[in-house]
């Protein structure tokens, strides 16, 4: 899997300059979206999975977001816990306003470069 996290990580990091780049227009709902991609993209690497809910938790403490940062917090300890394990549900956004235990569909986009990186 450590080859996966070097391979996925270019990706996931595209998508935390693009959340940047929406946060400078004042575009946070953007900016969000763009975390939730980069958990899509990250999830299975315990690296990656731990930096993107990082980076969510930063961004719930700037648009002062209680609930969202205390979602983040424990999201942070289960990502490093239990990603290792493979127990982390396939296409879940890791935002607080979604169970952690969802599953949900992955967009084709972020499947086929998930496919891509894990094919080699």
């Amino acid at each position: 899997m450590k080859e996966f996290s070097r391979r996925i990580r270019p990706y996931v990091q595209t998508e935390f300059l693009a959340a940047e780049e929406c946060d400078g227009r004042g575009d946070f709902a953007g900016s969000f979206e763009h975390l939730e991609r980069a958990h899509v993209l990250g999830q299975a690497s315990t690296r990656e999975h731990v930096r993107v809910h990082w980076q969510m938790l930063r961004w719930a403490a700037r648009q002062r977001q209680p609930q969202e940062l205390a979602a983040q917090v424990l999201r942070i300890v289960g990502a490093a816990v239990l990603t290792g394990a493979g127990l982390v549900p396939e296409g879940n956004t890791g935002g607080g306003n979604v169970s952690a235990f969802r599953r949900l569909p992955v967009p084709p986009e972020l499947a086929v470069i998930i496919a891509s990186v894990r094919s080699g």
